[in-house]
């Protein structure tokens, strides 16, 4: 090698230290919510270096946290030489700008929310994704505008011919048309893909699929089972929100049906409200399916609370009418005692593991179950030349009987009540109808 020593390219990950407030409102405790944050700022690439908790009844107005606790966490950042400061909690426009003043530069002051922005910038992958979470980045960012130009607005006090019109007042003006403007474009543009995915799922009601929405906590393994039960390659990594954009794939049960099966964004405690709104376009795919998968990891000792936060987020868009069954994802890592004490706790919950394919069988006829809950048992004549629906009779139905005669196909099948609808014009007598159905029923 000589006297030459190679270089690392490899980014140098930045120094985080985390600050928590215990308020005694919430049913995480700020231990629970602080380990969450370091994961989600390892997530971001950072290092947590040192986390920082203060006991307060209310936020202090202009700095969230006390006097005594800025100062120590000033004497921190420079002795730990750190580079970014998160907050567990959403700092107000003025209080932000008031730490980084107190901090001092180069020191980045952020919040839970700007940090989860962030990561959400980092991992969207489609059109959509990207400008779903573009526009929650510039709301986030419209009321913060103010101390990005205070070293202009200061220019103001010297005095002199153009006092009156500060150069920073203008830039700010100038700032915040352009970013309104922009919010209204993504906010159109969004709207016009709501409309487009709006046609699509239609078209999906209309040709009777039944739809099986996945949900859950960030990081249970909902990409993970999406891949097990359909064989698709959806991107899977041990991190928060590795998936943002919903995927849907089809899905043949063994009695010949097909469904389709989504993959939607995680969930997270504290999740920005700005986040729920920009993503209710994506969120429509689970209002609009037949059956939700709540996936939990079983081997987390935070999964109840991680339920509520999910339950908590589809109550929040409309979904929790919908039919729910829970998931007890990552067996796998879990003690029998420790799966015991889970299902006292949801005893009509599937247990699986969707990396080593256990309990996945059991799922699927899970799944089956839901779909034929309400499905009706009726013999039909589809005529020859309604090809189309023949196709939808074989993909749709669960086809009991079935024989080729004159006037078309004639068949018996266990269809769910949109397919049924479609086929009731078709509908004809069959003696053995009583029967099947009764043997269905058993």
């Amino acid at each position: 090698m000589g006297r030459f020593k190679p270089l690392s390219t490899a980014p140098v990950p930045e120094r985080a230290i985390l600050v928590g407030v215990d308020l005694g409102r919430s049913d995480w405790s700020c231990e629970e919510s602080l380990a969450e944050l370091a994961r989600l700022a390892e997530t971001d690439g950072a290092e947590v270096v040192m986390t920082l908790t203060q006991r307060l009844d209310a936020p202090v107005p202009k700095t969230f946290i006390g006097k005594g606790k800025v100062e120590e966490l000033c004497s921190y950042v420079r002795s730990l030489e750190a580079d970014v400061v998160i907050f567990d909690d959403e700092l107000t426009p003025s209080q932000q700008s008031n730490l980084e003043r107190i901090v001092g530069e180069p020191v980045k002051i952020i919040d839970r929310t700007a940090l989860i922005l962030d990561i959400f910038g980092v991992h969207a992958r489609t059109h959509e994704g990207r400008l779903q979470v573009q526009l929650a980045q510039l709301q986030y960012v419209l009321p913060r505008l103010r101390g990005m130009w205070s070293h202009l607005v200061g220019e103001q006090t010297r005095g002199g011919i153009g006092s009156r019109f500060g150069q920073g007042e203008s830039q700010l003006e100038v700032d915040r048309r352009l970013v309104r403007a922009r919010i209204s474009t993504l906010r159109r543009e969004l709207e016009r893909l709501e409309r487009r995915r709006g046609v699509q799922s239609k078209a999906r009601w209309d040709s009777g699929v039944y739809r099986v929405a996945l949900v859950g906590y960030t990081n249970a393994g909902k990409s993970t089972l999406l891949n097990r039960l359909t064989g698709s390659d959806v991107y899977v990594r041990d991190e928060l929100f590795a998936t943002l954009d919903p995927t849907t794939r089809a899905l043949d049960l063994d009695e010949g049906r097909k469904i389709t099966v989504t993959d939607t964004v995680g969930f997270i405690q504290k999740l920005p409200t700005m986040l729920v709104e920009s993503f209710k376009s994506t969120l429509a795919e689970v209002r609009a399916a037949d059956l939700v998968l709540l996936v939990v990891d079983v081997s987390d000792p935070h999964r109840e609370l991680e339920i509520e936060a999910v339950r908590s987020v589809l109550a929040e868009i409309g979904a929790d009418k919908i039919r729910c069954v829970t998931v007890l994802n990552k067996c796998d890592l879990v003690d029998a005692e420790q799966l015991r004490a889970a299902l006292l706790e949801h005893p009509d919950a599937q247990v699986i593991s969707a990396r080593e394919g256990t309990g996945v069988r059991g799922l699927l006829y899970r799944i089956a179950k839901e779909a034929a809950s309400d499905s009706v048992t009726m013999s039909v004549l589809v005529p020859y030349e309604k090809g189309l629906l023949m196709k939808m009779v074989h993909e749709r139905c669960q086809v009991m009987r079935e024989s080729y005669v004159q006037d078309g196909l004639l068949a018996t099948v266990k269809a769910d009540a949109r397919m049924a609808s479609t086929l009731e014009p078709y509908r004809v007598e069959d003696e053995g109808d009583g029967e099947r159905d009764a043997t269905a029923e058993g």
